[in-house]
């Protein structure tokens, strides 16, 4: 018996009905019957080449790989939960430019409901598939529409902040419920596209009693990370330059002092910088009401700290996005070419690793855009609180207490 072995790849020739194994001088001959291993291994070379290397934990590894998962998978489903329930439940956030973030948090729900669960269930036996070959590929396709819809909405959430920013006075006309109802739709369909090649025969998913694997065609494999991943991406990255180069430009326009010109664009470093330069740019209007500054200045100085606050959000979403999805889709693009079409030869704790990481940004998205939004972070504490009454009420109010808050700060100064 021959025997090859690459994390998953087995190439298995037994010689004859019996198996045998020199031993010193002398020969060992066993039935295949006589070793469940063995069992195991003429299944596999009779069924295909590809076969799953089964991990086995102890008892404490697993109570710790099961509670680490389950958790994540909890969070994630609280987390996007209170979004949900936050916009669609309360007045003030019902409005067409929190479309995308119900629509986000919905695709992230569904990763931690359709997805995760299985996974979980999946590394904690070891990694050995045993939901069957039908559920097999009802499964891929939930994992990629629904990864893939979070990953496009947050590069459509791009676009929408850019043309918010640089066009104020046209874009939120057009920013109407049935453009973002068609925007969130489209969305959903092209993520769906994606999962009906291996569906229809252009490219047929690794699929036996042990391996679940997405298609390893080359072609698709190139189109779907492009679509999924690279291309949303760039966008991304392109969108938060500009909105960035749009805030830098309008604080040397209008000359604001207490602002550092960043000259390094770092995603997470500048957007942490930017928000706090948000913060103090709350101090302008006290100076603008006592000094008696004309409307124009003061319309200058309101765009302003939009583009910072639009630039300090997106530099958080695109870093957390891209340190979260990009190993995966990196691993995921090189692996046919690497490995062949057949079967993976990564080791299975890698692949698992960078999946749980890319799933953890469906886990970080409510609490980034409640960070940077005042009213959900106040919404959330209402809820969290089973405070369920005048959330609306209490928004105003809160409102209301941060502008008054505001006007004793000190004063920055401001040079036309």
């Amino acid at each position: 018996m021959r025997i090859t072995h690459c994390a998953r790849s087995c190439d298995l020739v037994p010689s004859s009905g019996a198996l045998k194994m020199a031993a010193g001088s002398g020969s060992l001959e066993m039935k295949p019957s006589s070793s469940p291993i063995l069992l195991e291994m003429m299944e596999v070379a009779n069924g295909t080449r590809c076969a799953e290397q089964i991990l086995s934990y102890g008892e404490v590894e697993k109570v710790l790989i099961g509670g680490v998962l389950t958790m994540l998978t909890l969070i994630t489903i609280c987390g996007n939960l209170l979004v949900v329930i936050s916009v669609c439940f309360v007045k003030k956030l019902r409005q067409p430019s929190n479309y995308l973030i119900v629509s986000l948090a919905l695709a992230d729900l569904s990763v931690a409901l359709a997805v995760m669960p299985f996974v979980s269930i999946t590394d904690l036996i070891g990694g050995r598939w045993i939901f069957g070959k039908f559920f097999c590929n009802v499964f891929i396709a939930m994992d990629v529409m629904c990864c893939t819809a979070s990953i496009m909405t947050l590069c459509v959430i791009s676009i929408d902040r850019y043309l918010g920013i640089t066009r104020p006075l046209t874009y939120p006309v057009r920013q109407n419920g049935w453009c973002m109802a068609k925007m969130v739709l489209s969305v959903w369909l092209l993520s769906a596209s994606i999962t009906l090649p291996p569906l229809f025969g252009w490219a047929q998913n690794v699929n036996d009693d042990r391996v679940c694997l997405i298609s390893q065609d080359f072609g698709y494999t190139i189109y779907s990370t492009a679509v999924a991943f690279y291309i949303p991406m760039t966008v991304m990255l392109v969108m938060y330059y500009r909105i960035y180069r749009a805030a830098k430009l309008s604080a040397a326009k209008h000359n604001i002092t207490g602002f550092p010109q960043h000259v390094e664009v770092d995603c997470v470093t500048v957007a942490i910088k930017l928000q706090r330069e948000v913060e103090g740019c709350a101090r302008l209007p006290r100076l603008l009401r006592g000094v008696g500054r004309r409307s124009s200045d003061r319309r200058s100085i309101s765009i302003f700290k939009r583009e910072q606050k639009a630039a300090a959000t997106l530099g958080i979403v695109v870093g957390a996005f891209t340190v979260c999805w990009l190993p995966f889709f990196l691993l995921s693009t090189a692996r046919p070419f690497i490995c062949g079409t057949e079967c993976s030869c990564v080791p299975l704790w890698v692949e698992r690793t960078l999946l749980w990481l890319g799933y953890a940004n469906s886990l970080i998205n409510p609490f980034i855009y409640a960070f940077f939004n005042r009213d959900l972070r106040t919404t959330y504490r209402s809820l969290l609180s089973c405070h369920y009454r005048n959330i609306n009420r209490r928004l105003s109010a809160a409102g209301m207490h941060e502008a008054l808050h505001l006007v004793e700060r000190p004063e920055v100064v401001v040079s036309g």
